[in-house]
């Protein structure tokens, strides 16, 4: 027994949901689309996992945050999908993929078959079984990757309100459900071998602020060090976590957040694979010219940067999916894909948000006292990245203007002193400012609403239109939301 589709999305996550509603804007046919997830549930913003599931009020649950109501699109329900004769295939396990034949087959042993097919598969946590630890089989360990996970995780915390929970990793899934544990009454110690949280993207000043902030709460850091084993009671429930230099810490639950591997396993062999995902070029195309891939499992073309990187971030995997698409559906019109990297995250009253690369000297601005404070990489004089803590959204999307157009910075000092304020495209002898190599007029224009008056009463009718364009961008983005 078989079915037979055009396109097959393997794969159920943020990433298929952005793919699914960008397919049905080009007008595909039903019957002619099919997506298979091992998850229970349509796609969902990922996202709402760590940050509104475990909210001790009025805590998000489904189908409150199915894709793609992220970026304000319309919520795409199971009935939304069978409206748009989309087949939604889940928990179904695909076992294994003969790329040559162009066909899936699951382990119920039911074969599908597709012309262009969508590898959505992500990555998947990293479990404390695979470094050998003994007891890691406990009922009260809780990881925290798909929506299984974050309802026992909610159910464990609930029994635990009052205890001490141990959150063992420093990093996104680390603090997100530390500061999520903290809201619900539960006593938090970290435990992770960096010198600090969040250490492939903070700097150790960055990276003081937020841990003096968790600690002011209540929460406790061991840091430089792993844990080794755990100590159970009859009922397979961990009592303690042991540290490597044979420390006890009692634990009520434990969270692991070590970090995430891509599940490639299916198209080793079959594709090229680097970086730990699979190789795609500037059109999601991997080495087979009938498959796509997109979101955590790729290793695509940075182009802003002439590298190739896979990067795990729910908004990579919704333009990389869109941007798939384009390329299957629009394949004459569509460009190489041009990301620009974003992260963000939300923990307690703090709000933070770093586009562009941490390569570089880090300039410090701003005042962390008052919870407003970011930060530049400058390399070889030319910005690279930007962070900031506490911004509005106009504030938001000049950073990651900034860091799309990469400007000269001439003075780290006075860099340093203004922030977001310093002049990195002042009007020198009425001169334009210079622009990065394919940038949009979307952005073209927000650069040159930053100019000062005197360059912008110089500017043709063509250019203030497309100032109106980004005048647009900037409300669209205002009235947005995401998770």
């Amino acid at each position: 027994m078989g079915r037979a589709f055009k396109t097959v999305i393997l794969g159920g996550g943020v990433a298929a949901g952005y793919a699914a509603l960008e397919f049905v804007k080009h007008g595909i046919n039903h019957g002619e689309l099919c997506i298979i997830s091992e998850e229970p549930v349509a796609p969902y913003e990922r996202p709402a996992l760590s940050k509104g599931c475990l909210l001790p009020e009025d805590a998000a649950t489904l189908p409150a945050f199915h894709t793609c109501i992220g970026t304000g699109a319309e919520r795409q329900t199971p009935k939304w999908y069978k409206e748009h004769g989309i087949e939604l295939v889940l928990n179904t396990r695909i076992k294994s993929a003969d790329l040559r034949m162009k066909t899936l087959l699951s382990a119920a042993g039911e074969t599908i078959s597709y012309k262009t097919l969508i590898i959505a598969t992500g990555a998947r946590v990293l479990r404390l079984e695979e470094f050998g630890v003994a007891g890691a089989d406990a009922k009260n360990i809780c990881y925290l990757r798909d929506w299984n996970d974050s309802r026992k995780l909610v159910d464990i915390m609930a029994e635990c309100r009052g205890g001490r929970a141990v959150v063992i990793g420093g990093g996104y899934i680390g603090m997100e459900t530390a500061a999520a544990l903290v809201a619900n009454r539960v006593k938090v110690t970290m435990v992770f071998p960096e010198q600090h949280c969040m250490a492939r993207l903070f700097t150790p000043e960055i990276a003081a602020f937020y841990e003096e902030y968790y600690k002011k709460r209540g929460v406790e850091f061991i840091k430089g060090t792993v844990m080794s084993s755990f100590e159970s009671d009859a009922e397979k429930k961990i009592t303690a976590i042991v540290l490597k230099d044979n420390r006890q810490i009692k634990a009520d639950m434990v969270v692991v957040g070590i970090g995430i591997r891509a599940n490639v396993g299916l198209f080793e062999g079959q594709l090229i694979l680097e970086k730990g995902g699979i190789k795609v070029n500037g059109k999601m195309q991997t080495s087979n010219p009938s498959v796509y891939a997109v979101g955590d499992v790729v290793a695509f073309p940075l182009k802003l940067y002439g590298d190739v990187r896979r990067l795990e971030h729910v908004d990579h995997a919704r333009k990389s999916a869109a941007h798939a698409v384009e390329a299957i559906m629009s394949p004459e019109k569509v460009q190489d894909y041009d990301y620009l990297p974003f992260f963000y995250s939300r923990v307690f009253t703090l709000s933070w948000q770093f586009y562009g690369d941490n390569v570089g000297k880090c300039v410090l601005f701003g005042n962390p006292e008052v919870q407003k404070f970011g930060a530049f990489w400058v390399d070889k004089g030319i910005l690279m990245g930007a962070f900031l803590e506490g911004g509005n959204k106009d504030e938001y999307l000049r950073l990651g203007t900034l860091a799309r157009l990469r400007p000269p910075v001439k003075d780290i000092e006075m860099l340093a002193k203004e922030g977001l304020a310093y002049p990195f495209f002042p009007d020198v002898k009425g001169k334009a400012p210079s622009f990065s190599p394919d940038l949009s007029v979307t952005e073209r224009s927000q650069v040159l609403l930053d100019t000062p008056p005197s360059y912008i009463l110089q500017l043709s009718a063509g250019i203030a239109a497309a100032v109106g364009i980004s005048m647009v961008a900037v409300w669209y983005a205002k009235k947005r939301r995401r998770w």
